[in-house]
């Protein structure tokens, strides 16, 4: 399948995109909120939490534990977090199907990125116990706050490290987030419809809104 038209590459969101990877995310959290003596959470709760990265992750289950985010306390939980995470990335989780075969058919002709909130090392570390990291050109991470989505700032990158205007590289993500940051990037977006996240107060919905990951070629089709 040869690249058509305007888009020359794609942005993929990682959690509730390519990986379901909340069982792992959930067991990471609690096993950080056990080792300071705290209260641990189910995974469905923990599933609402996801999107933000692993601090808007922390804050959210030391608040509905009725706690305030101090700073010494969430660095604590942040690095027990990254602990967990990174002994076992994806033991708990899977690979949604349909993607993996998604990723090998686009590869030969599409550059693709992962663009996520995940921190880069966790994300690429997600990756590759995934058996996704050889599909992809590069993992942008949001390693400062000020990165993460909404913010444009990663997918700007990609696409400027990629040698496009972000107009012709495809967000595909399943939040409210990843589309604001398509947005906000100037870059076409595609919701994910079968990850976490949910569209409630989005200003413009997205121009596309994919039901399986099989759809993607479809689209990419009829968008040239």
């Amino acid at each position: 399948m040869n690249a058509p038209g305007p888009l020359r590459a794609l942005a993929f969101d990682l959690d509730g995109t390519l990986v379901d990877s909340a069982p792992d995310i959930a067991q990471a959290l609690n096993e950080a909120l056990r080792q300071s003596g705290l209260p641990d959470f189910d995974l469905e709760r923990v599933r609402a939490w996801i999107g933000d990265g692993p601090d808007k992750l922390i804050e959210r289950a030391l608040a509905a534990a009725g706690m305030t985010a101090a700073a010494a306390l969430q660095a604590t939980l942040r690095q027990a977090f990254d602990r967990a995470t990174l002994q076992a990335p994806l033991a708990h989780g899977v690979v949604y199907a349909g993607i993996a075969a998604l990723l090998a058919r686009l590869q030969p002709a599409w550059p693709m990125v992962v663009v996520t909130n995940k921190p880069t090392r966790l994300a690429q570390a997600v990756l590759e116990a995934a058996a996704l990291l050889p599909h992809v050109q590069a993992v942008y991470g949001a390693d400062e706050p000020a990165q993460r989505k909404p913010a444009p700032w990663m997918l700007q990158r990609a696409a400027a490290e990629l040698g496009l205007p972000a107009a012709q590289m495809l967000m595909v993500g399943d939040s409210a987030a990843d589309m604001e940051a398509a947005a906000a990037a100037g870059a076409p977006a595609a919701w994910a419809g079968w990850g976490y996240g949910e569209l409630h107060g989005l200003a413009k919905a997205p121009r596309w809104r994919l039901e399986r990951p099989e759809d993607l070629p479809v689209l990419l089709r009829r968008a040239a």
